[in-house]
């Protein structure tokens, strides 16, 4: 058996199938979750549309089962499925997905009851150390069963539930599933697959039928290639908005009526002041979390509604416990994922679109506007660069501007990667380097308050660093 270190990220794993690991690995990794979760009644297996889940998720069943832990296959499910039935049953689970990745990959997010986090920091690193350490794992005297579970109308009804769209104005929405499990998770949530009663809501389906092959485009919306058929089915269908998910459906990213991309940090301010004004009208107070790399409009106007905006690092494992010990309402990432008190403190694509709709379909502004108002500062966007250390470069940066923090005209902090913070002087700007939690890459994000500030501290940075991939 392969060492599964090699495919061992910060929240998850994930890896080429079968070069780095397949269901030999698999079947080591469920006796190994078995072990960590000897005391648990059972255990969730889901995965989603890749080619190689099926056979992955029946492997690590198997594993569990030898090792006496009973299994709950939940099939070809959405990652934020995966979280309401752990949640809603209160018991572990094991996701095979690796999101956006290409189709060769596939990966593993593991939780605990409840849809609590497991990553390198709280207990994965040990999961996989003793899989490495037992590749004979031993059998349990009882073996495990598996029985199955069709989870999603439940998970339908209690999105309905959680955001509720009967009375918006009709909206017709384009919507591109990329061949992922968005679709699914659309046609239960906002059409009428589970047996809901129907909503104001045309969809316009792109790419619906789950495909690990991805044969039409790979289904990561963060590369603007990838948006290019919703744009145009914008367009061409009159749509009120375009909402794209990523493979496993944690997230979704949206385009206004004329196609544009809306950055995920104003979608964080239109869920976030949702959320802070229900919340204050229960009589509560409201805590938003924000990861480092989000734009400082979310935090000002969290501020200015009189809420508390807390910032922390990049990643669910982070984010979902930070939410959890401040009780926080709701938590925002720029990378897309939004997470939800009311949903297990985990973050689910669908029920952020939900909440999108429903702001935009409460009143009569085309989103194009709403997006303006939220968006008074220039970003350069996620840039990313191979480099061969990305601690050095990250230490190139930090050494370049060592006097100006001296001086007091910037702040630095390494609450995630660098971030050079130059908003409390003119001109404001701020900039972070991190190093990908996914990828090997090294990632720059720049904010200022006009375009020409930010390209000049961008490119600047850039020229410290290395050539963009």
């Amino acid at each position: 058996m392969r060492s599964l270190s090699c495919i061992l990220k910060a929240n998850d794993l994930r890896g080429a199938v079968p070069e780095q690991w397949g269901p030999d690995e698999a079947r080591v990794l469920g006796a190994a979750i078995a072990h960590a979760f000897e005391d648990a009644p059972a255990l969730l297996v889901g995965h989603d549309m890749r080619v190689s889940g099926g056979e992955l998720a029946q492997a690590l069943a198997e594993g569990a089962n030898l090792a006496g832990l009973d299994v709950i296959n939940l099939g070809q499910i959405s990652t934020d499925t995966m979280y309401y039935a752990s949640g809603a049953k209160s018991l572990p689970g094991a996701m095979l997905t690796a999101s956006h990745n290409p189709g060769g990959d596939n990966g593993l997010k593991l939780m605990r009851a409840g849809a609590r986090p497991i990553g390198l920091e709280t207990g994965l690193k040990e999961i996989v150390a003793w899989a490495d350490s037992h590749p004979d794992p031993p059998a349990a005297a009882q073996p495990g069963s598996v029985r199955g579970d069709d989870v999603l109308p439940d998970f339908a009804r209690f999105l309905r539930g959680a955001v509720d769209l009967t009375g918006i104005r009709p909206l017709t929405v384009a919507v591109d599933a990329g061949n992922g499990m968005g679709g699914v998770v659309t046609d239960a949530a906002l059409g009428t697959a589970a047996g809901l009663a129907p909503l104001p809501i045309n969809l316009v389906p792109l790419f619906f039928d789950p495909d690990g092959t991805f044969p039409n485009h790979v289904a990561n919306p963060l590369d603007p290639e990838n948006l290019v058929d919703l744009r145009r089915a914008v367009l061409e269908s009159g749509a009120d908005l375009g909402l794209a998910f990523d493979g496993d459906a944690d997230r979704c990213f949206v385009v206004d009526e004329t196609g544009q991309a809306v950055s995920p940090s104003v979608i964080g301010v239109i869920i976030a002041l949702r959320e802070v004004r229900r919340e204050q009208a229960a009589g509560r107070a409201a805590v938003i979390i924000h990861n480092a790399i989000t734009s400082q409009v979310l935090p000002e106007l969290v501020r200015a509604c009189g809420a508390e905006p807390v910032r922390t690092r990049v990643g669910h494992s982070v984010i979902k416990p930070a939410m959890a010990k401040r009780d926080a309402v709701f938590g925002a990432e720029h990378s897309g994922h939004f997470y939800f008190r009311d949903f297990f403190y985990a973050d689910s694509g669908i029920l952020s679109a939900m909440h999108v709709l429903a702001a935009l379909g409460s009143q009569d502004l085309p989103l194009s506007r709403l997006a303006d108002m939220y968006s008074p500062y220039s970003s350069s966007g996620e840039v990313n660069f191979r480099v061969a250390d990305p601690v050095h470069s990250i230490q190139k940066v930090q050494a370049a501007y060592a006097g100006d923090a001296a001086r007091g005209t910037v702040t630095l902090d390494s609450l995630d990667g660098l971030t050079v913070n130059h908003w409390g002087s003119l001109p404001r700007w701020w900039a972070n380097v991190r190093p990908s939690n996914t990828e090997a890459l090294l990632r720059l994000n720049v904010e200022a308050e006009d375009r020409d500030v930010m390209t000049k501290v961008r490119d600047g940075l850039a020229g410290l660093v290395a050539e963009p991939h």
